[in-house]
């Protein structure tokens, strides 16, 4: 790994990345990739490798789910393929075999899915399917991991024949069992297992009258343990055939490795395969918990990063549920160099260390935590200066080491780095150090290399003024409460609010006023008025956003009016046709009412069916006039009115539903009164008001003076009772 990368991959503390990467693999293989993760130079690559990621991301969101791409490692199996005349174990077989199995399902599955993983597809097709190995393996071993019978004929002879043999021992021993028995020479337990051996447990006194081998006695001396004389000669023969079978399966096993040999670079490609797909998944899942994305990878030579967090930050944060402040930043040709200033432990190195983390991340594959409209390019080299790098080995102190890496930075630095230091010039006399490390800044703006730096120096914020490509920035600072708001500000240099922050720590009043009458009068008032600056800065922008807010609602409601506007004009022209065409269905109308009256006075048909034919050609002629599109356009706007009509009408009739249904539920809610003859009433529904002539169970006969009506007591409302 070049030098310089190890550095910058240390300062932006990418490493805690790859770790927690790391513990997002499945397998060992995985894990020691994702440790070993870095940053890359080749587009083409990393553009790959992110939208591998980006699908299978989204494959936690949809049914189409990736199948399980874990396997154990077959590293010492792959090495034993190397060597000629090594024969693998039954469980490196199986291993490969499960190996296979997994790469044929996923070629399997990217194949059927191939429209919403065309990249993952695409990878998959780098390996070819070996389904031979698993056919071979599984002919040779079953499911239980040993050799089958039927792996070769001779091995399955001597299994028949080992079948027998135990047949005859277990015989011959059940023989001898019961005639030792009859006999009162064994103990109560009657028999054991010696050395993997079935025996008789003899009663010592009797251990001459065994025929047999003596293979062992018990701890008292009170019991021999006797293998019977048959069963002795039957156990010889097992034992020859159990050699048999072992020498027979090691022959088999080493046919079956030299045959999968040949596939060794393949089951290694397989491997490799299923770890970089480990490392994916993993990349996905620290995606999913960062809420990370892919963002636009641009040409134009420009960064800008919008609402971006700092990956480590975040997940430190989301555990201890605190909040985490994004930052918003952008640097392009005619701003490559932004200058950061403000108060201590207000946020600039985390601004610092978030750019610089998050480009070797996205260099690396992995997508980041930034919103959507962000975008990015490509660096060759990323050089950093963060911390403090006191180095007693070499003896230097931290503006040697600081000096001894700015000459580092001269030799690399080109139009195609980004460079970051942090508190630059720090470490030797301010003025002195500010002048060289204005230098310094001169000769990479010079070299048209990108960079963030962040600084006390007022030299340096005067010379970021100065630059036509650079630019200043700051960390508000909110002066009021002595709190650090977090949030970058472009375009002006940052009081390093020096004696508020002591204020805030508890350095006592009396101290700091001391302290500010050693300092120049022209100092403390040059910090204060950019302090005042930010403040107003900080008003103006709170202003901005809120008139640009206002703006906005101001806008839609004129859009809005807009939109009812030409929604009323096309509702009056619609209507305004609808009318003509009622109108002229009148006339017509009117015309043929005529003629049938003349027909009914009359009775002829000759006058009826000429003034028909007339009115008809009339009306024809009329029609030719107007084109077959007018005629459709003014067939569709009719149909458009009758349905607007249609649902008016349904929605003036569904208010008034529900208006008279909240009046039923008032009135039933209502306490009922108690009616009277000569009570003034009416019906829930209705406007005209009666008098009651007579009342009978729940009936009640009302007077409304032209008419009466017999009505139920619980459709009827008081209006006024009888005085």
């Amino acid at each position: 790994m070049d030098t310089y990368l190890q550095k910058s991959i240390q300062d932006l503390e990418f490493v805690t990345v790859t770790k927690q990467l790391s513990a997002r693999c499945n397998t060992e293989l995985g894990k020691s990739k994702a440790h070993a993760l870095e940053p890359l130079v080749e587009e083409a690559e990393i553009l790959r490798l992110l939208g591998e990621t980006s699908e299978y991301l989204s494959s936690f969101d949809n049914n189409n789910r990736i199948p399980n791409h874990g396997f154990d490692s077959i590293k010492g199996e792959l090495d034993l393929l190397r060597v000629e005349n090594t024969t693998l174990e039954l469980s490196g077989f199986r291993r490969i075999r499960h190996l296979c199995l997994t790469v044929g399902e996923h070629k399997k599955f990217f194949k059927k899915f191939r429209e919403y993983y065309p990249l993952l597809f695409e990878f998959t097709e780098s390996v070819e399917l070996l389904g031979e190995i698993p056919e071979m393996i599984d002919g040779i071993i079953d499911k239980f991991g040993n050799v089958k019978d039927s792996a070769s004929p001779e091995l399955n002879r001597i299994r028949q024949e080992m079948v027998l043999v135990r047949g005859k021992i277990n015989q011959s021993f059940g023989t001898a069992l019961n005639t030792y028995q009859a006999s009162d020479f064994l103990d109560e337990i009657r028999e054991s297992i010696v050395d993997n051996r079935r025996v008789l447990a003899v009663k010592s006194m009797y251990r001459r009258k065994v025929k047999g081998a003596v293979l062992g006695t018990s701890k008292t001396g009170s019991i021999v343990y006797i293998e019977p004389e048959a069963v002795s000669r039957y156990s010889r023969t097992l034992n020859n055939l159990e050699f048999d079978e072992k020498e027979e399966v090691q022959r088999i096993l080493n046919a079956l490795t030299s045959q999968i040999r040949p596939f060794r670079a393949d089951l290694r490609d397989y491997q490799n395969f299923l770890a970089d797909m480990d490392v994916t998944a993993a990349k996905a899942k620290y995606a999913l918990d960062t809420r990370a994305i892919k963002p636009e990878i641009n040409h134009t030579r420009k960064l800008f990063l919008r609402d971006a967090y700092h990956p480590l930050l975040y997940l430190s944060n989301k555990k201890d549920k605190r909040p985490t402040f994004p930052q918003t930043i952008e640097l392009h040709p005619e701003n490559r160099i932004i200058v950061i200033s403000g108060p201590n432990a207000g946020g600039k190195s985390i601004t610092l260390k978030t750019i610089g983390l998050l480009q070797l991340m996205l260099q690396s594959g992995m997508l980041i935590p930034v919103h959507e409209r962000s975008s990015f390019c490509l660096f060759k080299t990323i050089l950093t200066d963060i911390g403090d790098n006191q180095s007693i080995e070499n003896h230097l102190s931290t503006y040697s080491y600081r000096l001894k890496n700015m000459k580092n930075f001269l030799k690399k630095c080109n139009g195609e780095t980004l460079f970051l230091i942090d508190e630059f010039g720090t470490g030797s006399d301010p003025e002195l150090g500010g002048a060289l490390a204005e230098a310094f800044l001169e000769v990479f703006y010079e070299r048209e290399a990108y960079g963030v730096i962040t600084t006390h120096y007022a030299n340096l914020k005067a010379l970021a003024n100065e630059l036509p490509c650079a630019t200043n920035a700051n960390m508000l600072f909110d002066s009021t409460s002595l709190q650090p708001t977090f949030q970058l500000e472009l375009g002006q240099p940052g009081s390093s609010f020096t004696f508020e922050v002591a204020q805030k720590n508890g350095i006592p009043y009396s101290l700091i006023n001391k302290a500010k009458k050693k300092v120049e009068k022209g100092k403390i008032r040059f910090d204060a008025t950019i302090a005042k600056l930010q403040k107003e800065r900080t008003k103006m922008a709170r202003t901005g956003n809120r008139l640009q807010e206002e703006e906005i609602k101001a806008r839609e409601e004129a859009e809005k009016l807009e939109k009812l506007n030409a929604k009323i004009k096309t509702k009056l022209e619609n209507y305004q046709e609808l009318y003509d065409f009622n109108q002229r269905m009148i006339y017509l109308g009117e015309k043929v009412n005529k003629i049938a009256e003349k027909y009914f006075r009359d009775k002829k048909k000759r006058p009826l069916i000429s003034e028909f034919l007339r009115l008809v050609e009339t009306e024809n002629s009329k029609r030719k006039k107007r084109s077959a599109k007018e005629v459709e356009e003014q067939e569709t706007k009719k149909e458009v009115v009758s349905r607007e009509l249609e649902k008016e009408v349904k929605t003036i009739r569904k208010k008034k539903e529900k208006v008279k249904k909240k009046e039923e539920e008032k009135a039933r809610s209502k306490p009922r009164p108690v009616f009277r003859v000569g009570d003034r009433v009416r019906l829930f529904d209705g406007k005209a008001v009666g008098s009651i002539d007579s009342l009978e169970k729940n009936k009640a006969v009302v007077n409304y003076g032209m008419f009466t009506t017999n009505v139920s007591i619980d459709q009827l409302e008081l209006v006024e009772g009888k005085k």
